[in-house]
């Protein structure tokens, strides 16, 4: 066994391991972007400043900001150390990689992006594929390969 086969960890085949993720998620949801929003103050001071110090050209970086601050803000934390953001530690669960590789800053983006995306062309349709599939997997985790777990029992 290799030294990248030891970092590999499959999600659990429990069934006791996906119990209540659902409802855990959309409350990590909650906490999260209300971290994001007050993350965003202090950042929207930062461009505003920037703004005037480059003659009006810094203020394009306001339709961006929430999105790319949101963006730092999940890449850095579930694809840290702990595979959860803020909000999914509170509530006790982590994302996993199908695979057993554990979530870098790119496949956490790349997962936030997808669920956007899937959010604006299929909002309701989203959270309701969570009810019917194993796991309580939604839209952008069948198509990224992720899975959410309760870290207790993961």
């Amino acid at each position: 066994m290799t030294v990248q086969d030891e970092n590999l960890r499959i999600p659990s085949n429990d069934w006791r391991a996906y119990q209540g993720v659902l409802s855990r998620r959309v409350i990590a949801f909650v906490i999260d972007y209300a971290i994001v929003a007050l993350l965003w103050i202090p950042a929207a001071v930062v461009v505003f400043f920037f703004g005037i110090l480059t003659l009006g050209l810094g203020f394009m970086l306001y339709p961006v900001l929430f999105a790319g601050l949101a963006m730092l803000y999940f890449g850095l934390t579930v694809g840290g150390v702990k595979q959860a953001s803020p909000g999914m530690n509170m509530m006790g669960i982590a994302i996993a990689r199908t695979d057993g590789r554990p979530m870098d800053f790119l496949t956490a983006i790349v997962h936030l992006v997808i669920f956007w995306i899937a959010n604006a062309l299929l909002t309701p349709l989203v959270l309701l594929i969570g009810l019917f599939t194993d796991r309580g997997r939604l839209l952008h985790d069948l198509l990224i390969g992720t899975v959410t777990v309760r870290r207790d029992l993961y």
